[in-house]
């Protein structure tokens, strides 16, 4: 059975630090990209980054580009999330999702496992 489990949220202050990670379990780990979405109240899901299976390719939503960085560690069959300098428009439910597929998707509906989510919240 597959796990992904994240952790790490919390409430901040804009511009704050906060680093999120997702262990996986369940699943051979080096198949799968790894990302990040989020979901915030009363809005869908959206994409916010994606991390290839060797960690050297990624790719993220504009809203975050030079804020977040997505990194994987293969040997501990983590993902982790750095944000810095939170805003307020940051806070939501944040999912960690693996995807078999070596092309770089960036819609849900093409990730193929999904963990429960950690709520991060930014405060002014």
């Amino acid at each position: 059975q597959v796990q992904l489990v994240e952790s790490g949220g919390g409430l901040v202050q804009a511009g704050d630090s906060l680093r999120l990670s997702c262990a996986a379990a369940g699943l051979t780990f080096t198949r799968y990209a790894m990302a990040w979405f989020r979901q915030a109240p009363g809005k869908e899901r959206e994409f916010v980054a994606r991390v290839n299976w060797a960690g050297g390719n990624t790719r993220y939503a504009e809203s975050v580009q030079g804020r977040f960085t997505i990194s994987r560690d293969n040997a501990k069959n983590t993902i982790y999330l750095q944000m810095v300098n939170l805003k307020l428009e940051d806070t939501a439910v944040y999912y960690c999702a693996a995807d078999k597929s070596s092309l770089t998707h960036t819609t849900e509906v093409e990730y193929d496992y999904w963990g429960q989510g950690t709520q991060v919240t930014v405060s002014s």
